[in-house]
């Protein structure tokens, strides 16, 4: 039964986004607000499908959600921490390797929508190009996303937080609002299986701005890894 629901999810993840990306074609030729309307729209469908799989996605924590300019630190366990962000959040843009820019479709709206790309080989050129970029977005009143360990790891496994985060708060000045999360026990990382049960996004108390390096990596991963652990019990 497990097997034929997530093959049954799959399928109508492939359909729905399909039928969002082709028919919603003409927004690219819009303004940035259409697209992004359509990414929310596509995210909340993602979401909703997984009733096939007997899994239920909770939002906690809303109280600490931002309206305006922030930085969102999300734990990043499978790819579904991409999608409910589109769907929850009020206007955001993520920061992502330039190969996702390949994707047809994905791509284009990628950056219709201000995505920031990163070309990770690029070194202090790709971090004044995702600080001047991000600047930019904040400066719309958005969300910049990006995801502190740089990839997605399995649930409890030792955290592995990259410097490029501690770099891009030490330029800002807005706050970062760290999320959990205990994805990857329903959705993991490989494979097509996804397991029923509650999957929670827990939006944390924000970080404010100013703080140093290291006291900012430390609060950081103590309030994401404390968190998304006491969620792997659910």
């Amino acid at each position: 039964m497990l097997v034929v629901r997530s093959l049954t999810y799959v399928a109508l993840f492939y359909l729905w986004t399909a039928l969002v990306a082709v028919g919603c074609t003409p927004l690219l030729f819009g303004p940035t607000r259409w697209s992004l309307a359509m990414f929310h729209y596509w995210g909340r469908g993602v979401v909703a499908l997984l009733v096939v799989c007997g899994i239920k996605v909770e939002v906690r924590g809303r109280e600490h959600m931002p309206t305006g300019p922030a930085l969102i630190a999300p734990k990043h366990q499978c790819m579904l921490d991409v999608f409910a962000q589109f769907s929850v959040l009020p206007s955001s843009c993520f920061v992502m390797k330039k190969e996702l820019t390949w994707i047809p479709w994905f791509g284009w709206y990628a950056l219709k929508v201000k995505s920031i790309v990163v070309d990770r080989e690029a070194g202090a050129s790709a971090l004044r190009k995702l600080v001047r970029e991000a600047t930019d977005v904040f400066a719309e009143n958005r969300q910049v996303v990006i995801f502190p360990e740089g990839t997605r790891q399995e649930p409890g496994a030792a955290p592995d937080y990259k410097p490029g985060i501690a770099a891009l708060y030490r330029e800002i000045d807005v706050p970062v609002h760290p999320v959990a999360t205990n994805s990857g026990v329903h959705w993991p990382r490989h494979g097509f299986l996804r397991h029923p049960g509650t999957i929670v996004f827990e939006y944390l108390e924000p970080i404010p701005p100013g703080l140093k390096r290291a006291e900012f990596m430390r609060i950081l991963q103590e309030r994401i890894e404390t968190a998304s652990n006491k969620l792997l019990a659910l």
